[in-house]
Order: structure tokens, then C-alpha cells, then sequence
């Protein structure tokens, strides 16, 4: 099994978009603060032999640092089909070097089509500032299709999370709070480096 500290690497290694997606907010996760919520979680005992979907998985940075963690199976779901292909390079590359015994199903789809009951959804939606409520619709669909999530928000959303959370029978045992960098991927951004205020909820079904 790896350390926190060598999740972290692994994940650093592991590679991006080719052209990010405006509409998408396709921003990549950063792999120190990816290994924190998934150390946490594997702490906790919500990753190892469980069944896990990663909603919006991107590059599959969150679904493949639960199946080095020992998850039994995890889908990974994502509408960018480049998005995909780059994923499933990556756990390919991976397996180089770490026996991975989890079982991996990646589906081109939107989130709201998915509708199996799994143990977590991991999941760092679009933030919802190019299309309005689009993280409504990613923790409508966690929230029907398991009792544990783990996902990351801007600060600025916390009202918001605490309502719904409360709507659909959930509590917030934890949330778990970082300065995420984003990096200049988009022809708009100015800056190298912009840091904002998100949180990674943790989310558990009354």
C-alpha cells in the first residue's frame, strides 16, 4: 500500500487536459489536496473493497487515486470524451507500476444518467460560473444513488450545501477546507496561479 505522501506523486505524474473546456470548468485537481481528501476517506474506511463513482472525473485524477487505494470498482463519468481517453491513459500508464486490482468502467454520459447504487460518490464539480446550478445537479444525483460523498465546493456555496444537504436527508459530518489553486489553462485567466477558497464536504445520509 502507498503513503499519502507517494499518492500525492503518483498523482502529480499523472497527465492533464489537452485543451481545457470553458463551459466545463474543466480545471484539473490539485494532487496534494486530491491525496488529503482521499487519505481521509481511506481513513475512514469509505474507499478500500467499496464501490465508487467519480462524477465529472475529468483526467480520472479521484477514481484512480481510489483504486490505488484499494477500491473494488470505479466508474468513472464524464460527458468529454478527450476528457476519457485521457483518463483511461493515465490508469493504463499507472498500472506500469501498481498492481491495481479494482475494476475500472468509464462512461461517456451525463452525471444524471448514471443510476446505480454505489458505496461513495467522489466528485469536484464544475462550480457552477459558467453554467448556473450545474453543481446542483451533480449533488442531486450523489445524494439518490448512495449514503456517503465527498465533494468540493467553493466556500462561497455553503449556505447553498446546507440547505440541500438538509432536503435530502444528509448531514455534513465534516468539511474539510483548502486554498485551491487554479492554474492558467484559459486564455482569459491572468494570472500564473489564482487561489480560491473551496471546501471538500463530506456528506452522510441520515
Amino acid at each position: 500500500m502507498v503513503s499519502k505522501k507517494e499518492l500525492a506523486i503518483i498523482l502529480s505524474r499523472l497527465k492533464k487536459f489537452h485543451k481545457a473546456s470553458v463551459k466545463l470548468e474543466q480545471y484539473e485537481t490539485d494532487s496534494e489536496i486530491a491525496s488529503d481528501v482521499l487519505w481521509r476517506a481511506y481513513m475512514s474506511g469509505d474507499i478500500s473493497d467499496k464501490v465508487i463513482v467519480d462524477f465529472g472525473s475529468g483526467t480520472g485524477l479521484l477514481g484512480i487515486g481510489c483504486l490505488i487505494l484499494g477500491a473494488k470498482k470505479v466508474y468513472f463519468v464524464e460527458i468529454d470524451k478527450n476528457a476519457v481517453n485521457i483518463a483511461k491513459n493515465n490508469l493504463e500508464e499507472i498500472k506500469h507500476f501498481i498492481k491495481i486490482k479494482g475494476k475500472s468502467d468509464f462512461i461517456i454520459s451525463d452525471v444524471s444518467d448514471f443510476n446505480k447504487r454505489v458505496d461513495l460518490v467522489i466528485q469536484n464539480p464544475p462550480f457552477g460560473t459558467k453554467q448556473k446550478h450545474i453543481d446542483k445537479k451533480f449533488l442531486e444525483k450523489a445524494f439518490e444513488i448512495s449514503n456517503k460523498i465527498y465533494s468540493f465546493h467553493k466556500v462561497t456555496s455553503k449556505g447553498f450545501i446546507e440547505a440541500i444537504t438538509k432536503d435530502f436527508s444528509f448531514i455534513i459530518s465534516d468539511i474539510l477546507y483548502f486554498r485551491f489553486p487554479l492554474k492558467k489553462t484559459m486564455d482569459f485567466h491572468k494570472k500564473r496561479v489564482e487561489k480560491i477558497e473551496v471546501g471538500c464536504w463530506i456528506l452522510e445520509k441520515i
